[in-house]
């Protein structure tokens, strides 16, 4: 187990299956590692290329993200027992790697970050579901993922891509107008 990446992203340790703890823990690194990133990196990757010196971290993002998932999907879950139940374990894992393919689709120049060769062919919910299913995540995990951004516009998402979703959106969108 990386010790670096729960000290890092403390609420992966809320994950209560170890494999899918485990199995969130090695795509993180994988992803790292194949974008040639270190831990402390992980604080100056910005969370998005659509907006300019916002200072916002890859990091700090994700956090946020996972954070507001799990108080909207504690909610849900309370209110809305009878018709679903969430599954936090594939909520939280999907939630700390719905970015987890930024890590591909950027790299560090000398003037700043920009899209790598491979993030001009593939936005990061492409290539994040795919390190999702290289390292043997559940299906319900790589769906999060995978539908996290406007591609999973007008199809279907499970009630933990929703709550995933929308607090992507929300973290994402009072940053954009400032």
């Amino acid at each position: 187990m990386d010790g670096k990446l729960l000290e890092l992203f403390p609420e992966i340790e809320e994950i209560k299956d170890t494999a899918i703890r485990e199995k969130t823990l090695d795509t993180l690194t994988d992803a790292m590692k194949s974008g040639g990133w270190n831990y402390t990196d992980l604080d100056i990757v910005p969370f998005t290329l659509l907006i300019e010196g916002i200072g916002v971290s890859f990091r700090q993002h994700t956090r946020a993200v996972t954070q507001m998932a799990i108080a909207c999907a504690r909610i849900m879950d309370q209110q809305y027992r009878e018709h679903y139940r969430i599954n936090f374990d594939y909520l939280i894992a999907g939630a700390i790697l719905h970015d987890v393919g930024k890590l591909l689709e950027y790299r560090r120049t000398d003037s700043g970050f920009v899209k790598s060769a491979c993030g001009k062919l593939l936005r990061h919910p492409f290539s994040g579901a795919g390190l999702c299913t290289k390292h043997g995540l559940p299906d319900e995990v790589v769906h999060i993922v995978a539908v996290h951004a406007k591609e999973g516009a007008g199809g279907y998402r499970s009630p933990e891509a929703v709550a995933v979703h929308h607090a992507d959106f929300i973290n994402f969108e009072p940053l954009r107008d400032l």
